[in-house]
């Protein structure tokens, strides 16, 4: 499935539900099911900047394509990162740098979230770029 296709599923997936506890407790499970970051990789370096709570993402590439693996100490927040490694893994560097991420606001998540949520969910979106950027200039 392209980025986009991946995108109109989720706001189908969320449109199920008909408020936002329910698309909290479908967060929360999205989270449950992200895969996790092997220990190794949760070090400082790999912390992004700008969350409130710690969330770790690493990228791995392989054939052309860059797979993540994120893990967090909150339960909401690991289910944001779940929905963009859902979103961004298995695509190339191009297609990840090229996307246009509408999802976000079509499910109403922004407007949900703390002002420091938020602030996170820019800053995992941008390190998932800078990953794909540092990938692309490899190549």
């Amino acid at each position: 499935m392209t980025i986009q296709q991946i995108q109109n599923q989720l706001v189908e997936d969320f449109s199920f539900f008909d408020d936002w506890t329910q698309r909290y407790e479908y967060l929360i499970e999205l989270g449950k099911s992200l895969p996790l970051i092997d220990p190794q990789y949760k070090t400082p370096e790999r912390l992004i900047k700008g969350c409130q709570s710690q969330v770790w993402l690493y990228a791995e590439s392989k054939e052309g394509k860059l797979y993540f693996t994120a893990d967090s100490d909150a339960i909401i927040t690991k289910g944001i990162v779940a929905l963009l490694v859902k979103v961004f893994s298995g695509h190339t560097p191009t297609d990840i740098l090229t996307a246009d991420i509408h999802f976000i606001d079509q499910i109403g998540l922004k407007e949900h979230l703390s002002p420091t949520r938020a602030n996170g969910l820019v800053s995992m979106l941008h390190q998932m770029r800078a990953y794909a950027q540092a990938e692309q200039a490899k190549n």
